[in-house]
């Protein structure tokens, strides 16, 4: 049984001993109710004071009884308390231990400092797409919500370098800071960027103003969650079909159509090739929206002779399955046979 169910029958049982025995008294002793329940009391906790009032034959074999079934009762509600408090540290020294761990084995993961209304919804988005972060959270009550969502997170002040040190900043790929106050997210920046000069920091702001602050202290790229939302509801009027499709090719809940971007690695056979002759389109059933060069130009619906580089980035509009597709083939070497029999397949289809 729970020790917690065991506590609450035991005091109840208890309390029903201290009415049992003040009944007792006064219907064996003829005593007054305070007397009697004065005698109970006394008795059950076995604190040595002398009787009240003299006790006849059945007053002290009742009193004996009554200090048998008491002591019995308060030995077990004693052992109860010490179970559950005993349990219960041991149980949350052992679940930090092993979150400390597991936050320790961390790499190339993300930090998310703040989990409010934005951090949950990038907690989730970031579960579904399988991402690894860690959630740093200051407040107890929200830090109870954090835990039925299982996820990883840890107890600590963002702004302080200790704090962002045992989230593993050294390890990190990014941070992402979505606290309420534009200070607090500005000197999170700042912590961050020092800890970690190369780490890529996504920061929220709310002020007008912010995002210029925010900026100078190292963030990235500034996001401000009213001005985005203000122009999407805005769009939604002025082109709401437009805005179906975006919802409907950035949205996790529509599956028919995703937009993706893949980034091509220096050793990828299609490193040179050009946009048609890699065959993305006509063989795997993707569109090329556009790319992004190593040198931060995006090129918009880009021409079919555009040639691929090596660190170039594909923003991509497809089915899940051809863009999955997509990807495990620009990891592949020119020696790759899958890749070999891509071009075959390629070259007979341009016959």
């Amino acid at each position: 049984m729970d020790p917690v169910r065991h506590l609450k029958i035991s005091v109840l049982v208890l309390l029903l001993l201290v009415s049992a025995g003040t009944t007792g008294f006064m219907t064996i002793e003829k005593w007054q109710p305070l007397d009697a329940l004065y005698m109970t009391v006394i008795t059950l906790s076995t604190v040595g004071f002398r009787e009240i009032h003299d006790l006849s034959d059945g007053g002290k074999i009742f009193t004996m009884c009554l200090i048998v079934v008491g002591v019995s009762v308060l030995g077990y509600i004693v052992g109860s308390l010490a179970q559950i408090m005993f349990e219960g540290q041991i149980q949350r020294v052992i679940g930090r231990k092993k979150v400390e761990k597991m936050i320790e084995a961390l790499n190339d993961h993300y930090i998310i400092c703040g989990f409010g209304r934005i951090g949950s919804l990038i907690c989730k988005e970031f579960k579904a797409n399988g991402l690894k972060f860690v959630v740093v959270e200051k407040d107890g009550d929200t830090l109870e919500k954090i835990k039925e969502e299982s996820y990883l997170h840890m107890r600590g002040d963002a702004t302080q370098d200790e704090s962002l040190l045992k989230a593993g900043i050294k390890r990190a790929r990014g941070l992402i800071s979505v606290v309420t106050s534009d200070t607090e997210n500005v000197y999170i920046t700042l912590t961050a960027r020092g800890l970690n000069p190369d780490l890529y920091i996504l920061a929220r702001s709310g002020e007008e103003g912010s995002d210029i602050k925010l900026k100078r202290a190292g963030a990235n790229k500034v996001v401000s969650p009213y001005l985005i939302g203000g122009s999407r509801m805005a769009q939604s009027v002025l082109r709401p079909n437009v805005v179906d499709f975006i919802e409907i090719a950035t949205g996790s809940e529509h599956m028919d159509l995703q937009m993706e971007e893949i980034t091509i690695p220096h050793h990828s056979a299609f490193v040179g090739e050009t946009l048609v002759s890699s065959g993305f389109r006509k063989e795997i059933g993707v569109i090329i929206v556009g790319i992004k060069k190593t040198h931060g130009k995006m090129v918009f619906n880009p021409h079919s002779q555009a040639k691929i580089e090596g660190g170039d980035t594909l923003i991509i509009l497809g089915e899940p399955g051809a863009i999955t597709k997509l990807d495990d083939l620009v990891a592949r070497p020119a020696t790759d046979e899958v890749i070999k029999q891509h071009r075959r397949e390629h070259s007979d289809h341009e016959k």
